[in-house]
């Protein structure tokens, strides 16, 4: 399994971190992998929402359904896909802090069957993929980072 957290202090307000976060469309904006995404069920983020999420991919692109499992308004969300592949959580987790908040997004990815056997590799590409990413929400939520994932 590959895992990449990073927690981000912002400026905004929990509730306009949240509405931003917990919207999987949004993913585009900030990671640079996310080349696509698309809403296939509900309306928004939300307990019934599910996200065509299109990623770059070696040798192809790859499209990932993510099904929202877990929602707690205002405070955390946890999304899922899984292919032939691969296992994808995501989990988002947003805390007031002060006027601002604080988001702590953490990002699972587990090869499934025999390549299972790559984790190691995927370990080490996953960390430099996570930074890109960090990156791009520390942008979108113009913020500072609080903690580094370790590999």
């Amino acid at each position: 399994m590959a895992r990449y957290t990073v927690s981000i202090r912002s400026p905004k307000a929990p509730v306009e971190a949240f509405a931003y976060m917990a919207d999987l469309g949004n993913f585009a904006e900030w990671d640079p992998g996310v080349l696509h995404v698309e809403q296939a069920e509900g309306h928004g983020p939300g307990p019934d929402a599910v996200f065509d999420v299109t990623v770059k991919g070696f040798p192809k692109d790859l499209v990932l359904r993510y099904r929202t499992t877990s929602f707690e308004p205002a405070t955390q969300v946890v999304a899922r896909a899984e292919s032939k592949m691969l296992t994808s959580l995501d989990t988002i987790i947003v805390a007031p802090d002060g006027d601002g908040s604080i988001v702590t997004y953490d990002a699972e990815l587990t090869l499934n069957g025999l390549l299972g056997l790559a984790d190691p590799l995927l370990r080490l590409a996953f960390q430099r993929i996570g930074g890109r990413a960090a990156a791009g929400l520390l942008t979108a939520l113009d913020g500072t980072r609080l903690e580094e994932s370790r590999p």
